[in-house]
């Protein structure tokens, strides 16, 4: 009798987390076949990745613009191929003379990382020469919208980037511009552009605001001449590093960067970082040889091949499915402890881009990084249920007309459906 109650039970519990699944894909597929929908192209992959299990599938295979979700890739190539903390310079000392290259590291003197390793290190010397053909790339990605070169979301890449690749500008007493050698590179006036499309003139209006944050040209010169600022001592440029054995000087730990990166949805930390890794990987600094490495070697059995052309998601060249990304995340969910993955990843009502969505009753649900570019929003991380399984998904939306607080409060009402119907 206690074998056949004991059957029953077990039944009844199979029973019910069948029908309460049921019910959860029936909800999902009710919103996703609404109205709202019909006039966008919307894909939804939810995995669970403890039983191999996939829970809900919609468009999964399809290819979408991933604006930052691209970053997601990145961060996992940048946790396979670099070091716990970040390459600075590479150097050698030849007689009283420092031979050094930069490696992509975006931290030094950077405005909110402000780490001063490689400056410590550079401002002791007596003789600076500075090699800067390591870096063969372009200095603005493939795809990326022309006139976002005057705003800070979209600072040039280069090889030894320096405060950020940016000018920082604040209305105070003494009118603060940093770095110093653009101050009289400023106008104060009001114009309809923050800076000069080919060269380093600024603008900057303080009736209108009291701070401005702007990219700057960083050719091999400019660079030369801001370390010169800096040190207050000549520094030569050199296209080809003396023979020798290159030391590296390490710098900031990689999860300061990698924190920033998600949280921030920091487009320069995200280039850098692909440039770092193609440091790592070969002797020439160009993303484009991170992003092959990792495709053909880690990444090599993802179920549909991306186009991956930078490591921000600012172009719209990028394509990416629902499926790729969450194989990708399983990755990260295998190789990177829970702890430390979920404090590198925003969480929903806490932290970073969604902060102001995705809250959980008692503590954080989603764990997960947002992409928006004009009418695209994608979503993709992890999500915790009341039970206690972890879900990885991707939500991706292209092409809506609605705004993306709507697009956001029809996904929510599909997490929460997750999170109390698994």
């Amino acid at each position: 009798m206690r074998k056949i109650s004991l059957l029953l039970l077990l039944s009844a519990l199979v029973f019910g987390c069948a029908s309460v699944k049921k019910r959860t894909e029936k909800s999902i597929g009710t919103t996703l076949n609404s109205p709202f929908f019909d006039n966008q192209f919307t894909g939804l992959l939810v995995l669970d990745p403890i039983a191999k299990d996939t829970l809900y599938s919609y468009n999964s295979d399809k290819y979408f613009t991933p604006a930052s979700n691209t970053k997601i890739f990145t961060l996992y190539t940048a946790l396979k191929t670099l070091p716990k903390q970040a390459p600075a310079l590479r150097y050698l000392q030849k007689n009283d003379t420092l031979f050094f290259e930069g490696t992509g590291d975006p931290s030094l003197l950077h405005h909110y990382l402000k780490d001063s390793t490689a400056y410590s290190f550079l401002k002791n010397s007596i003789n600076l020469a500075y090699h800067y053909s390591n870096f063969q790339d372009m200095r603005m990605g493939p795809g990326w919208s022309w006139d976002d070169f005057a705003w800070y979301y979209s600072p040039e890449r280069s090889a030894l980037p320096i405060f950020g690749n940016t000018v920082m500008i604040h209305d105070t007493p003494d009118y603060k511009v940093t770095p110093a050698y653009f101050k009289d590179s400023v106008l104060q006036i009001q114009h309809s552009w923050n800076r000069e499309e080919k060269r380093n003139l600024f603008y900057f209006d303080s009736a209108e605001r009291d701070s401005l944050e702007i990219p700057f040209i960083t050719d091999a010169n400019t660079i030369k001449s801001v370390l010169e600022g800096l040190f207050a001592m000549p520094i030569t440029l050199i296209n080809e590093m003396p023979k020798g054995e290159k030391k590296t000087l390490y710098g900031i730990e990689m999860d300061s960067l990698y924190v920033r990166l998600m949280h921030e949805s920091d487009n320069f930390i995200a280039e850098q970082l692909l440039i770092m890794a193609s440091g790592v990987l070969t002797d020439t600094l160009n993303s484009e040889n991170a992003r092959n490495h990792i495709l053909k070697n880690q990444l090599k059995d993802l179920p549909q091949h991306p186009r991956w052309v930078d490591g921000s998601g600012l172009s719209r060249y990028n394509l990416f499915t629902p499926k790729s990304m969450v194989y990708v995340l399983n990755e990260l969910y295998k190789e990177v402890p829970e702890e430390r993955l979920f404090s590198i990843f925003p969480a929903g009502g806490v932290s970073g881009t969604v902060e102001s969505w995705y809250t959980g009753t008692e503590k954080p649900y989603i764990f997960a990084k947002s992409g928006s570019l004009s009418n695209n929003y994608c979503l993709s991380g992890y999500l915790r249920t009341k039970k206690g399984k972890l879900l990885i998904f991707s939500f991706m939306n292209n092409h809506f007309r609605h705004s993306p607080s709507e697009v956001k409060e029809q996904m929510q009402t599909i997490f929460e459906a997750l999170r109390e119907g698994f």
